[in-house]
């Protein structure tokens, strides 16, 4: 058996006070129309080929797509929302313990408050704790909130991990007609990559601020790894780009995860995945003094990975490898570190523009 980076203690567990998730706007908003999969048709007869004819009409229309019957109980979920809720509310001389060492592309513990500049003076309203996947070669201190719920935080991750993420992948190797293993090889749980958890609080601003910011809180902009996975956030603030230019917002369907595909699997099929445009912009007026906590995971190939890409009869016929939208001589690692360092610090007017990071491999914002 594989080993964990184990957090043990013979104190009983406090008791969390319950989460509940706040109410749903009652705009009708832009709403983007999505393909939901039903994870529990995975592993029926035929299943996984009609999942994976649904994936590849959700990837070809706008790189967003929800799943449910994933395995969780809503009560599962919100008891992680309720971990989030109690790590923000410590003071944040504790929270500063645990700082993530952003700026030399460590994204794993605690990022601060407003240490970006979104423009002149103006600062990002977020803060995030990560926690890496939980191998040896991740050990690293916590505070006690996280420390107490450790082995419920260390099943979810890795059910995420291993039977979520796991059988996307797989559809995605048969989108690409791969053998069903062959993405499940590059991001094997027990070898080192930036895959985390996360719990995220976006605080609220006042309408003043919004409006100084023309009520975008975070640009347009890819993710860093393959796939990004967002359980159900009832804050209607993020919006996802149409390949018309477009933005729409996204729904927060019941009992659902939304996913994105992200940079690494855009490179490791020269473009054919491609890596979903999506922003976050201030909620709707009768959500507008709601802080948006959210609980996400971030899926990341193993660091030696290079951004190369596949070989697929798919790419070959829809003339994929004819192109060069890849990141040769580039790892997955190396990728994540240096986008993670260039997202620290003063505001660079990156407006509709491409921001150089790494061996001439550039990344997109938009307004």
């Amino acid at each position: 058996m594989a080993q964990t980076a184990t957090l043990t203690s013979s104190a009983p567990i406090p008791a969390l006070p319950l989460y509940h998730q706040v109410p749903e706007t009652k705009y009708d908003l832009n709403w983007a129309d999505l393909v939901t999969l039903d994870l529990s048709q995975f592993d029926k007869p035929g299943g996984k080929q009609k999942l994976a004819a649904q994936l590849f009409d959700a990837i070809q229309k706008i790189g967003f797509f929800y799943i449910i019957n994933f395995g969780f109980t809503q009560e599962e979920v919100d008891y992680q929302f309720a971990i989030g809720r109690e790590f923000f509310e410590l003071p944040t001389e504790e929270k500063l313990k645990y700082r993530a060492d952003l700026e030399h592309g460590g994204y794993n513990g605690y990022k601060p408050l407003g240490i970006r500049e979104l423009k002149p003076g103006h600062y990002d309203n977020t803060e995030i704790y990560n926690i890496p996947k939980f191998i040896p070669e991740y050990t690293r201190p916590h505070p006690e909130v996280i420390k107490e719920h450790w082995n419920k935080i260390e099943h979810f991750g890795r059910h995420i991990h291993e039977h979520i993420v796991g059988k996307l992948l797989v559809l995605l190797a048969i989108i690409l007609e791969l053998p069903e293993d062959y993405f499940l090889q590059s991001h094997r749980y027990n070898e080192k990559s930036d895959c985390h958890l996360r719990y995220m609080l976006y605080h609220s601003r006042s309408a003043e601020e919004n409006a100084e910011l023309d009520n975008v809180w975070v640009k347009g902009h890819t993710d860093f790894g393959s796939l990004t996975l967002l359980f159900r956030q009832p804050v209607a603030a993020l919006q996802v780009r149409t390949p018309e230019g477009q933005w729409k917002h996204v729904k927060p369907y019941p009992e659902s995860i939304t996913v994105n595909i992200a940079d690494s699997l855009q490179f490791l099929t020269n473009g054919f995945l491609k890596s979903s445009i999506h922003r976050v912009i201030a909620p709707p007026e009768d959500q507008a003094n709601i802080d948006r906590l959210g609980v996400l995971y971030f899926v990341r190939p193993e660091d030696k990975t290079e951004l190369t890409p596949v070989k697929s009869p798919v790419l070959d016929c829809l003339n994929y490898q004819s192109t060069d939208n890849s990141a040769k001589g580039i790892t997955a690692g190396e990728w994540v570190k240096a986008r993670v360092t260039k997202n620290v610090g003063k505001y660079v007017d990156v407006e509709n523009s491409e921001q150089s990071i790494i061996k001439g491999v550039k990344a997109k914002y938009y307004d």
